[in-house]
């Protein structure tokens, strides 16, 4: 039985942001959540009395040790830790994980949280993050901003403008909580008698996670530490519309594996529906993908090129064999998107036979492809149907407090 029941069956929306708003400086006390285990060293050590060993014993009550239903977000429930010890952690630290404004499931499955930041201040601060299950494993779809600057014009977040960038403790919240609703902590029992439900994360929701790189990498860090989460790199892919400079560094500084989000082959049409490929035109986004492969070395992981079918704009055969002619020097996945309709769009999504051909000529060129299935869609969850939302006449007893 799921952990979580859904506070409310309405899908709401609130009005575009009209301005870029300035970040709060935050809570007094500080996020244990989303700070690396070194940070957390250096945090203890001004404390008085704390031991070398106390670092290790928070850092695995909060990752590892986490209870079902609360998980240790009071300090007194930490049985190792001295109760003089505890009045003080509490004073200076909290652990959040955001709160959970909305809890909504699939008729396929598909379970999409509503997450809010500090919204007694900030009532916009919400994103949308979505486990997909698959039979043999089910992904987490992270968002890494409060809206996008990118604006592609087949995406329904496009249409919410940038707030902010999330902080790594928001973006490793949402694993947490989405971790919780599978019953996969504690970790330790997980790892002699079952694997965890929750196999995979891709930073494929609200935002551009490279336009985050400070806080994307610093979550990353955190989910992949081997005395915590200990998430494998390969399971982790990162999702980018294509700012190429910071490419490389995917391999380089975090390992993990890389996603692009390509949806055309030629520029005059990617600079139509892919505004970034303006700065970033094809050929320099597949130059450093190239540098990405070299970087990771033995290593080497296929590079999936995410493809939206839009019907009449991107999804003719001819299209497809220049597809696989772009490819042919990359370890390369094409994953074609059937295309997830939201309210105001001007595209259709290609028919189903038109993306049968598509997919048979790339394949035909030797690059493997494979169509995604849609999910979601009747909550709004499907790929690129994200759009963090706040109704502010919502009653306050209508959202859940996850810490």
């Amino acid at each position: 039985m799921l952990p979580f029941r859904a506070v409310s069956r309405s899908y709401f929306s609130t009005q575009a942001i009209k301005s870029f708003a300035i970040p709060n400086a935050g809570p007094k006390r500080k996020n244990l959540i989303g700070i690396t285990y070194q940070e957390l060293q250096l945090e203890l050590a001004s404390i008085p009395g704390i031991k070398t060993y106390t670092a290790d014993q928070i850092w695995s009550f909060m990752y590892k040790q986490v209870l079902e239903k609360l998980g240790y977000s009071d300090f007194d429930l930490m049985s190792s830790i001295p109760k003089h010890l505890s009045a003080k952690l509490k004073e200076q630290f909290v652990i959040d994980y955001g709160e959970i404004k909305l809890d909504k499931l699939s008729t396929d499955g598909t379970r999409k949280f509503l997450v809010g930041y500090d919204t007694k201040t900030n009532p916009s601060h919400v994103i949308e993050s979505v486990i997909i299950p698959e039979p043999r494993r089910s992904t987490l779809c992270l968002s890494s901003q409060i809206g996008c600057s990118l604006a592609c014009t087949f995406c329904h977040t496009g249409t919410q403008k940038l707030q902010r960038s999330l902080t790594a403790s928001e973006v490793v919240g949402q694993y947490m909580i989405a971790a919780h609703s599978q019953n996969d902590f504690p970790l330790d029992s997980l790892q002699v008698e079952r694997k965890r439900s929750l196999t995979n994360l891709v930073f494929m929701g609200q935002g551009e996670p490279l336009y985050n790189w400070r806080n994307t990498s610093k979550a990353v860090s955190i989910l992949t530490h081997t005395n915590g989460l200990a998430i494998p790199k390969p399971k982790i892919t990162i999702s980018t519309s294509g700012v190429a400079p910071l490419i490389p560094k995917v391999a380089s500084d975090l390992g993990v594996s890389l996603a692009i989000s390509l949806h055309a082959t030629r520029n005059a049409t990617r600079d139509q529906i892919v505004p970034l490929n303006k700065t970033y035109p094809i050929a320099e986004v597949l130059d450093a993908c190239k540098q990405y492969v070299r970087l990771l070395g033995k290593r080497r992981n296929r590079i999936t090129f995410e493809y939206v079918m839009l019907r009449d704009v991107n999804d003719s055969v001819t299209e497809a064999r220049e597809l696989v002619k772009l490819l042919k020097e990359l370890p390369a996945h094409v994953n074609l998107i059937p295309w997830n309709p939201w309210p105001g769009s001007v595209y259709e999504t290609s028919p189903s036979e038109q993306i049968d051909r598509f997919a048979a000529a790339v394949m035909e060129g030797n690059v493997p492809c494979t169509v995604r299935r849609p999910r979601g869609q009747d909550i709004m969850a499907a790929c690129g149907q994200l759009k963090s939302t706040h109704d502010s006449k919502r009653r306050s007893s209508d959202t859940t407090n996850f810490c």
